[in-house]
């Protein structure tokens, strides 16, 4: 028996129910007769009001089997759970790499395009992304209304805080199934996931260094270039990263937002705080690739390595020899050439 067709005759799809083509015609009319009580947000459909509801009443029904994390709506759910999978099924044409969702492909190939599509009306800075040029805007107001109600550090951005909280906390999500360390978060999985690729796309145009993230190149470029855009609000020094300017600024105001949770010492930076903490815990990290011997810090594990390796890449320009350490050739050069 032949299915019934109901063809649209705005477009010519055709549906096998009636009430299906009856839905699809509020496409063509913008008919939405379902509202929202609470924000007067109107849809097409009553499943999809119904959705919408779960924002005000906060109810997340979309449960994470693997981690339990709950989401509003089934679609972020199913792109949750590729973390988990590693599954990445949306692959660029230009480079071969391939990404969780097609949207992060799309503002991918801007870096192939070179497009910056976002511009700041207050300066004419350009972005490939929209959440970096309202980051971005932030800067011009100054504005940090998102305080941390553990240590009072303010963010402009609630997923900055976000992120912070899970330092109190010791959340760490996101892990690397080649190592299986841990993350705070996906982008710095994502950077961290490069080591073990030894992918490099972004390439110095003054040299041939290449490297892994696109802000560590712009970085690098300003050794080259000799800028140095930030500057300190207390004095004349300026800096070629923003991250530098902030740790400088609390020589001048005694921040130090990070505690310790084994004794009363305070860090200006989180990365000295967590190298601290290894005095308590005990923890070595890093292994030497030669022997069995473990370190706390990854700079004396390359120290230690020289040992093995035999390297001296501290080179003096006046008499041509070599150290391991930059401080060994600091004391050469104050007591044989100045």
């Amino acid at each position: 028996m032949k299915k019934k067709s109901f063809p649209c005759i705005q477009c010519g799809k055709s549906f096998t129910r009636k009430t299906f083509l009856k839905l699809h015609m509020r496409v063509h009319t913008g008919e939405k007769p379902f509202t929202c009580d609470q924000c007067g947000k109107s849809f097409s459909q009553s499943s999809n009001l119904k959705i919408h509801l779960n924002i005000h009443t906060g109810e997340k029904p979309h449960t994470c089997d693997q981690c339990g994390k709950s989401f509003t709506y089934s679609s972020n759910l199913m792109k949750h759970m590729n973390i988990h999978t590693g599954e990445k099924p949306h692959t660029c044409d230009k480079c071969g790499k391939s990404f969780t969702q097609s949207s992060t492909l799309m503002k991918h190939m801007n870096i192939h395009t070179g497009e910056k599509p976002h511009t700041c009306d207050q300066c004419g800075k350009t972005f490939l992304w929209s959440s970096n040029l309202t980051k971005h805007l932030k800067l011009h107001a100054k504005e940090k209304p998102h305080s941390c109600n553990l240590c009072g550090k303010s963010f402009r951005l609630i997923q900055y805080l976000k992120v912070h909280q899970k330092i109190h906390t010791g959340v760490r999500e996101y892990m690397c199934f080649e190592c299986e360390k841990t993350f705070i978060t996906s982008y710095h999985l994502k950077l961290h996931e490069k080591i073990h690729t030894g992918e490099k796309p972004y390439k110095c145009s003054h040299c041939d260094k290449r490297f892994s993230v696109s802000s560590h190149l712009k970085r690098h470029e300003m050794i080259h270039t000799g800028e140095t855009p930030y500057k300190c609000s207390h004095c004349d020094k300026r800096f070629s990263r923003l991250g530098n300017l902030k740790t400088h600024e609390m020589i001048h105001t005694g921040e130090k937002p990070y505690k310790c949770s084994h004794c009363d010492k305070r860090f200006s930076r989180s990365g000295h705080l967590k190298t601290h903490e290894r005095i308590h815990t005990g923890e070595k990290p890093y292994k030497c690739s030669h022997c069995d011997k473990r370190f706390s810090v990854s700079s004396n594990l390359k120290t230690h390595e020289m040992i093995h390796t035999g390297e001296k890449p501290y080179l003096c320009t006046e008499c041509g020899k070599c150290f391991k350490h930059s401080s060994s050739l600091h004391n050469h050069t104050k007591n044989k050439h100045s």
